[in-house]
């Protein structure tokens, strides 16, 4: 669970929290040699997750959280503050219109859609990057491959909504669990909370509910309507 992946990383250096307000608004971040991403960012503090819900949004809450984040990393003596982004809004990544209202800067691109962006505290600060090994969005294996981890309350909920589906299908999916953090440092693309490949191809890292799974299964295979 959350619960258990949040408890573990505390020995790590995790950070987690919590907006004023009752609803879920938060900020989650760690020291980024134990991030759970396939980033090179000695010395800098990776924020993990920054979560504003619509209806505290435009109150100055992610500001505040951002704000905390950013004395707390200097009194540790950090470079700077790092985070996974992408090239437009998307599901579970911190927008980058934001982040570069913030002062953030792009400091590495991935494919087929993610950017590292990174706050250095001074000027001349060594620029994050991907590793080689998330930098492409491709894998070997056939079929649909499925990584994820317990970073995200939803995974335990959709990933096995998923892998019910594909099994009633017989469609051939792997599910693949990241563990450790040398695993997730080490995945073949920057979003290890959750990624679906086919065709050694990445396709999402949408959490998939029943209905955004069978639809990529329409646009991928031959399979005809499906009702859920």
């Amino acid at each position: 669970s959350k619960k258990a992946w949040m408890k573990a990383r505390f020995a790590d250096g995790l950070v987690f929290k919590k907006g004023d307000v009752r609803g879920k608004v938060f900020i989650e971040y760690i020291p980024a040699e134990k991030a759970w991403c396939p980033i090179i960012a000695e010395e800098y503090m990776f924020i993990n997750c920054l979560w504003v819900s619509g209806q505290y949004k435009g109150q100055g809450i992610s500001n505040k959280l951002l704000n905390e984040c950013i004395i707390y990393s200097k009194n540790k003596g950090k470079k700077g503050l790092v985070i996974l982004s992408s090239d437009k809004k998307r599901s579970y990544l911190t927008d980058k219109k934001y982040l570069i209202h913030k002062g953030f800067l792009i400091a590495d691109r991935a494919e087929p859609y993610y950017e590292l962006l990174y706050l250095p505290f001074k000027d001349g600060e060594s620029k994050p990057s991907f590793k080689s090994c998330a930098k492409e969005g491709k894998i070997d294996e056939m079929g649909f491959v499925l990584y994820y981890s317990n970073q995200c309350p939803f995974t335990a909920k959709y990933v096995p909504l998923v892998e019910e589906i594909a099994k009633s299908m017989n469609i051939n999916m792997q599910v693949k669990k990241y563990e450790t953090k040398e695993e997730a440092q080490n995945s073949p693309t920057p979003f290890t909370t959750y990624s679906l490949f086919y065709n050694g191809e990445f396709i999402t890292n949408d959490i998939l509910s029943e209905k955004k799974f069978i639809k990529i299964l329409e646009e991928n295979q031959d399979y005809s309507k499906v009702e859920v």
